[in-house]
C-alpha cells in the first residue's frame, strides 16, 4: 500500500512538472517575433532632400505667434508680482496664529469625540443617527 501511494505520488508530480514546462515552452513561444517580411521601406518624401543649396543661417526662422512688446512684458511682469505680493501678504500675520490655536483646540477635542463614535458610545448631538 505504501508502495501505491509513492508511486502515484511520484507520477502525480511528474504530469505536474511536464504541464508546467509546457505552459512555460508556450509562453516563450508566444514572446518570439513573426516578423519575417524584413525591413519596411521609408516613405519617398520623408528624411533630408538635397536641394542644390546651402541653407542661409543670416536670414531669422519665421516666428510661430506675436511676440509680446517690451512694454507688453514689463507690464505682465509687474502684475504677477503684485499678485505674489498679495498672496505672500494674506498668509502671513496675526491671523494665522489664532488659526494655529483654534487648530490646536479642534484637534484636543476631535480624536476622544471620534473615539467614542467609533467605540459604540456615540453622543445623539454630534451624530442624529447613533442608537
Amino acid at each position: 500500500m505504501t508502495i501505491n501511494i509513492g508511486e502515484n505520488v511520484f507520477f502525480a508530480a511528474v504530469r505536474f512538472c511536464r504541464v508546467g514546462a509546457a505552459i512555460v515552452l508556450v509562453g516563450i513561444a508566444g514572446c518570439s517575433s513573426t516578423n519575417t517580411s524584413g525591413p519596411v521601406p521609408m516613405a519617398a518624401n520623408a528624411g533630408p532632400k538635397d536641394t542644390g543649396t546651402f541653407p542661409n543661417l543670416n536670414i531669422p526662422p519665421k516666428v510661430a505667434n506675436k511676440q509680446l512688446t517690451e512694454a507688453e512684458t514689463n507690464a505682465k511682469l509687474a502684475e504677477l508680482k503684485a499678485d505674489g505680493s498679495a498672496q505672500g501678504a494674506k498668509n502671513s500675520g496675526g491671523a494665522g496664529v489664532a488659526n494655529q490655536a483654534a487648530l490646536t483646540d479642534l484637534a484636543k477635542k476631535h480624536g476622544p469625540q471620534t473615539l467614542k463614535q467609533i467605540e459604540g458610545k456615540c453622543d445623539p448631538a454630534l451624530d442624529p443617527t447613533c442608537k
